[in-house]
């Protein structure tokens, strides 16, 4: 009886270590705030980083090596002596290229209303249909945002039911009156990043993230001539954009986080793909159209 109990704990054992999607780093640091304690922020990023790593955000198994690599980096701006801090959050996340020991970044975003409240000591407890705190509600929904990410890059519009989670808990945090929930709190908030991944108009750049991820970078070590043509394919299909809506949030910083990688593999066209490319990458995203110049 003794050893089907041990093996009926150490089935749930191994069943949590293979649960968890994220393998997030968190590195809390306040380079201004000179009466906080050391000791606290140390505890304080653990109870982030255990937050994210061993809840359980999706229906879905991952193995070890399956783990979504992502960092939180949140620098505390102030604090009010007790419970209150004023942050920012630097947040970014990736998936790793098949065949390669490269990772491609999917989501690289600042976050300035990263505001809470924490007390030392206290539980990070979290509910997606009762708001508990800030803190819990904003780690929860970038959880769901990079995981849906992830899926989208490996299924076409497979983030879509990661994304709703997002929003529920968007949509329960709007009554708190933090910062950064609704529209009307700015155009680079979290609002608007979760508005745009579930906008219809946005399919099209969602479509990309798979075909540039599956069809593009994950086929280069096997045949780079398929993969070159795929990639070249993909950016073509992607300049059909609405043009007036490059400048919304979810294009802007996820443009700006490829940027580099972009000019990286699309130098390794030929040169009539290159300029064609350039033409291309300038056209979607003129905001970074110096960083594409090497293309020439």
């Amino acid at each position: 009886m003794k050893r089907i109990l041990l093996l009926i704990l150490l089935c749930c054992l191994l069943k949590q270590t293979y649960a968890q999607e994220l393998n997030a780093r968190v590195q809390l640091l306040a380079p201004t705030v000179s009466n906080l304690n050391p000791a606290t922020l140390q505890m304080l990023q653990e109870t982030m980083r255990n937050f994210l790593n061993n809840n359980k955000w999706s229906a879905d198994t991952y193995l070890p090596q399956e783990r979504i690599t992502c960092n939180f980096v949140i620098t505390v701006r102030a604090w009010d002596g007790n419970a209150g801090y004023q942050a920012e959050a630097q947040i970014q996340s990736s998936r790793p290229v098949f065949g390669s020991t490269y990772n491609s970044t999917l989501l690289n975003l600042s976050d300035k209303d990263f505001n809470f409240t924490y007390t030392e000591g206290q539980p990070l407890d979290f509910s997606d249909q009762l708001f508990i705190n800030n803190l819990s509600s904003m780690l929860a929904f970038y959880a769901y945002t990079i995981i849906g990410l992830d899926k989208d890059s490996f299924a076409r519009q497979g983030g879509t039911p990661l994304f709703t989670k997002a929003q529920q808990v968007m949509n329960v945090a709007q009554s708190s009156g933090n910062a950064g929930w609704k529209a009307a709190d700015g155009l680079r908030n979290r609002y608007w990043l979760n508005e745009n991944l579930l906008n219809s108009n946005y399919l099209q750049l969602r479509d990309f993230i798979y075909s540039y991820h599956i069809e593009g970078l994950d086929r280069l070590a096997q045949d780079q001539h398929t993969a070159s043509r795929n990639l070249f394919k993909s950016l073509t299909d992607l300049s059909g954009l609405d043009k007036q809506r490059l400048g919304a949030y979810f294009p802007n910083i996820f443009f700006s986080g490829k940027a580099e990688e972009f000019g990286n593999i699309f130098s390794g066209l030929n040169a009539a793909q290159k300029r064609s490319a350039l033409d291309l990458l300038s056209g979607i995203d003129p905001a970074n159209a110096g960083r594409y110049e090497a293309l020439k």
